[in-house]
């Protein structure tokens, strides 16, 4: 159904050329938006003789009333105030752009039905191609599923659904949707460029966007690039890992692609026991929690700088000789020695499990 607000906006622009006052009213007669200021009453209680009527209009009261059909369903009734000439062809023309209105909203909510089960797998191959061709969906389009986390309320994600929708007034093959209240989902016709670039781009403008609308702070997850219709469903799923991946392994990153995880994905799929009998073997005795923050953030920032000493140390503000003592107690400690590559990769992976591990911990898995 149209908004009242895209009804309100309709008859204002048609008042402001005709002077002639219009109201839309719902099958019991009351007045949904008007140019009067009589919205909300039950100012018009003669709507039932107007359905009931064989003719194209209905004089009454002062008042020319016309049908609004949905197929063969009347979905509203239009009061033009006057019985000339004038007001006729007012009724006429808004009956006409009204009516243009409601089979375009009806047309967006089945595409947007259409794709939500595509997203949530809920379709028969068979069905998703005929429902396509009907829909005028086109296959063998190259797409991409981008995921917006938001933890704002329903209204504010309804506002963030016309924000975004407003970022791609021109493309008829882009949709936004949402299968539950924590994320809007873009579905991205990437034909004309799919190149890593623009596709990330593309999920910088949606968190700046967003911020700058005062909607708060967003994440943004991507999955891969698609051209069939059946294979929408995979790549929303990647958007989820990848979304779900970042929490863990990228908190700082707010746009998060999945076909840039690295050996977090990989991590991520591998069974909690598995990631307990790696920890046990590598680190034995010793817990994470057992590593002060110092140590942590020295370790971290050696690897940023890809096992650099005197950038490490410059960035860290301290003497080399000191990031050298501190990574010698730390082979002490552990039996690794993270100055060699391949120590250096045995730890990282061990602190990236062990952070996977009280991550699913704290989730209650």
């Amino acid at each position: 159904m149209i908004s009242n607000q895209i009804l309100q906006t309709t008859i204002d622009g048609l008042k402001s050329v005709s002077g002639i006052d219009i109201s839309v009213l719902d099958m019991e007669g009351t007045i949904l938006v008007s140019t009067e200021d009589i919205v909300g009453t039950q100012h018009f209680p003669q709507v039932p003789d107007m359905i009931s009527s064989k003719n194209e209009s209905v004089m009454l009261q002062g008042y020319q009333f016309f049908r609004v059909y949905d197929g063969t369903q009347i979905e509203y009734i239009i009061a033009v105030k006057g019985q000339g000439e004038t007001s006729y062809k007012v009724g006429k023309a808004i009956t006409f752009q009204i009516q243009n209105l409601a089979a375009a909203y009806k047309e967006r909510y089945d595409k947007e039905n259409f794709i939500k089960n595509l997203l949530l797998d809920n379709m028969l191959l068979v069905d998703i191609y005929s429902r396509a061709k009907k829909l005028r969906v086109e296959n063998g389009v190259s797409r991409i599923v981008y995921l917006i986390e938001s933890n704002n309320d329903t209204e504010t994600n309804n506002s963030m659904k016309d924000i975004i929708r407003g970022l791609f007034p021109a493309k008829t093959k882009d949709f936004v949707t949402a299968v539950d209240e924590h994320y809007i989902i873009l579905v991205k016709d990437v034909n004309e460029d799919h190149s890593r670039e623009t596709i990330e781009k593309t999920a910088r403008v949606l968190t700046d966007m967003l911020g700058s609308e005062a909607m708060g702070q967003v994440r943004v997850a991507m999955g891969s690039v698609v051209s069939d219709l059946k294979d929408i469903s995979r790549s929303y799923k990647e958007a989820k890992i990848a979304l779900e991946v970042g929490k863990i392994f990228y908190e700082e990153k707010n746009t998060i692609n999945y076909n840039r995880l690295g050996i977090g994905r990989l991590i991520y799929q591998l069974p909690i026991s598995l990631c307990k009998m790696y920890i046990e073997e590598i680190f034995k005795d010793i817990r994470i929690e057992d590593f002060d923050e110092e140590t942590l953030n020295t370790v971290n920032k050696f690897f940023e700088n890809s096992l650099n000493i005197s950038e490490t140390s410059r960035q860290l503000y301290i003497h080399r000789n000191t990031l050298v003592y501190r990574l010698d107690k730390l082979q002490k400690n552990t039996g690794l020695d993270i100055r060699v590559f391949d120590d250096a990769i045995t730890f990282k992976i061990a602190l990236m499990v062990a952070k996977y591990m009280h991550y699913m911990e704290q989730s209650g898995y």
